[in-house]
């Protein structure tokens, strides 16, 4: 029965590269994803080319080539990617590039595109915001960017026409592993309800890197997870009746257990029974886990339920800024000074007129990730140190930076022992969703050869 191996190169935009390079060295792969777009990802990725039409692709593209090119062209390894973002033809351009001044020929370079629908985004202002409960109309001024959860139909054609490199833009993290499973095994929503689950289920084990392998897993006393400092990424080796296994190179650091993979089955899972993607919307619900060996677990059990009749669309928009400031009081009385320090700047932002939609102060270490449910049943003196963070949403740069300037202040006008103060004002873009028809995305592949 035929097989193949696919490796998770990347879980994330800013992801190391040491265990991609490890994989397609050691893991006898015949596939390699790197996943590097988050919802804000492409967002970001748009302003970027909205400044430089040259940009706007994942900023360690060209680090990440670097390394890999040279192995994917000795062992033959196809890379799927949607480090392409916001630019997927000039992340394409800039590979081949690279791979020209290495000296590497044969490869052929696909890209695709299509995710794009910013340029008809008005057909869709009267569609619901799921996040906001209003209609797109309501932020149209905002908009920055309208990308497309698009399907592995590009990544299926462009291996069909012989592509080394595929290079896309937003598409479903499982879509990086399914396009491959469908071109080698000629699956389809239709026909291959088992398969089809079983290579969406691959594709989320693969999609997140090192969480598969024990990294978002390891808790130290509860839940042990050996050498995180050389966390190896995760293999699937899968057939074609959809059956497979989860494993690493074996010397590798992290593990693969069956709770390893539960856990990151759950991760970001809105509905086990019905978990919608561009490709199908799969059931995890009845998924099973089989330690075979040390390190390789069998997964069994997913299945799907067609494919749906629309695409999810991710709209960026220009939201709000927030500004921030922090400042740490030591010693005894510690959280009391910064509590002092927090009613401080409280007074002063009414003093100076600062106008704000929202205000938050929270005391690192004692309540910021809590508030008071767990912080309320300490005495105040267990807390040695504590950093005061106060952050505001507002409308405009000029009022945000009011807010790490009055923290600043309190260097020298008090409560006493202030240090490490820093401040910092950012331009948030937010994200948020609509539904469309799969009529208005228009898939399109083009190829570079080198």
């Amino acid at each position: 029965m035929k097989k193949i191996r696919i490796g998770s190169g990347a879980g994330y935009a800013g992801d190391r590269i040491e265990p991609a390079v490890e994989l397609m060295e050691k893991g006898n792969l015949d596939y390699i994803i790197f996943e590097c777009l988050a919802e804000r990802t492409i967002a970001i990725g748009q302003m970027d080319k909205l400044k430089d039409p040259k940009k706007g692709y994942n900023q360690l593209l060209e680090y990440r080539m670097g390394k890999i090119l040279p192995i994917l062209s000795k062992n033959k390894i196809n890379v799927i990617t949607n480090m392409g973002a916001a630019n997927p033809v000039e992340a394409a351009r800039v590979t081949a590039k690279l791979a020209s001044e290495a000296n590497i020929t044969g490869l052929k370079i696909a890209y695709v595109t299509g995710d794009d629908i910013s340029e008809n985004i008005s057909d869709y202002y009267n569609n619901d915001v799921l996040e906001l409960g209003s209609k797109l109309s309501k932020i149209k001024e905002k908009i920055i960017s309208a990308n497309v959860y698009m399907g592995c139909e590009g990544i299926v054609e462009a291996l069909e026409n012989g592509a080394d490199i595929v290079i896309t833009g937003r598409v479903s993290d499982p879509a990086l592993t399914i396009g491959p499973l469908c071109y080698e095994f000629g699956w389809n929503a239709d026909k291959n309800i088992y398969e089809m689950g079983q290579a969406t289920l691959a594709g989320h084990l693969l999609e997140c890197g090192g969480q598969a392998t024990g990294g978002y897993f390891a808790d130290p006393g509860y839940k042990e997870v050996p050498c995180l400092e050389r966390l190896g990424f995760p293999i699937v080796e899968i057939g074609e009746d959809g059956e497979f296994f989860v494993t690493k190179v074996p010397d590798a650091g992290g593990l693969v257990t069956e709770d390893t993979l539960k856990e990151q089955t759950i991760y970001e899972i809105h509905n086990p029974e019905s978990y919608l993607t561009p490709d199908v919307i799969a059931d995890f619900s009845k998924v099973k886990f089989k330690e075979i060996d040390k390190d390789i677990v069998k997964a069994s059990n997913a299945s799907s339920h067609g494919r749906p009749d629309t695409y999810k669309v991710s709209i960026g928009y220009k939201d709000c800024y927030i500004g921030e400031g922090e400042i740490s009081y030591g010693g005894s009385n510690a959280i009391e000074r910064a509590k002092l320090a927090a009613e401080i700047i409280e007074k002063r932002l009414k003093i100076i007129g600062c106008e704000f939609n929202e205000l938050k102060i929270e005391y690192i270490g004692f309540n910021s990730l809590y508030g008071d449910k767990i912080s309320s049943g300490f005495a105040s003196s267990c807390f040695p140190e504590i950093r005061l963070r106060v952050a505001a949403r507002t409308r405009d740069q000029r009022n945000a930076n009011q807010i790490g300037n009055e923290v600043e202040a309190l260097y020298t006008n008090g409560p006493a022992g202030g240090g490490g103060a820093t401040k910092k004002t950012s331009n948030i873009v937010s994200i948020c969703s609509i539904f469309v028809p799969r009529s208005a995305v228009n898939v399109k592949v083009n190829y570079l050869e080198v």
